[in-house]
């Protein structure tokens, strides 16, 4: 890793950060899942960017508004911040799945954009999801990918029960290549 390149850690929102409650479209249905703020905030501590990757269809199917999904991202954002915890950039691909676009996970779109904008070493970064397609997006960024199932069909580099557990990997094999 070049000294001037970052390690990110890009994170799905919905079932991740956030329970899933199936295109949430009011501030109101966020709730931070056990752990989030806590581990957000030793990946800041650690060095990490951490940078939300999210699918947001809803928008085009028009079940939430610009406007709402900006005051989700503003609530969470505040109740992170009341962990020490923070996002440092959010990107969201509105996308229906028959568009074909680049950005819709599982294709890489969305961290390609944010490691071109960020300078991110891609390969010393991981993505951390709850489906299959969020470790295809990371996989194919070059990424080491995480996710948090029980579902034993799911490939990943790591599954794991929760974000605690998530952090804990990254942490570990972060302090075993001696950086802090």
């Amino acid at each position: 890793m070049s000294s001037s390149s970052k390690r990110a850690v890009f994170l799905d929102r919905d079932g991740v950060i956030c329970y899933d409650v199936h295109y949430m479209s009011s501030p109101d249905q966020f709730r931070l899942m056990p752990g989030v703020g806590e581990g957000i905030r030793k990946l800041n501590e650690a060095g990490f960017l951490v940078i939300v990757v999210t699918n947001q269809s809803g928008l085009r199917r028009g079940l939430i508004t610009e406007e709402n999904l900006k005051k989700i991202h503003e609530r969470m954002i505040r109740e992170l911040s009341s962990y020490g915890a923070r996002i440092d950039d959010i990107y969201v691909c509105p996308c229906l799945p028959e568009e074909d676009c680049d950005c819709r996970k599982p294709k890489p779109g969305m961290i390609l954009e944010a490691a071109k904008k960020h300078n991110i070493e891609l390969s010393s970064s991981y993505m951390i999801g709850d489906k299959q397609i969020d470790a295809d997006a990371g996989k194919a960024a070059g990424c080491k990918t995480i996710l948090i199932t029980e579902d034993p069909s799911l490939k990943a580099d790591y599954k794991v029960k929760g974000f605690k557990e998530a952090v804990e990997i990254i942490m570990s094999e972060t302090s075993d290549e001696g950086v802090h």
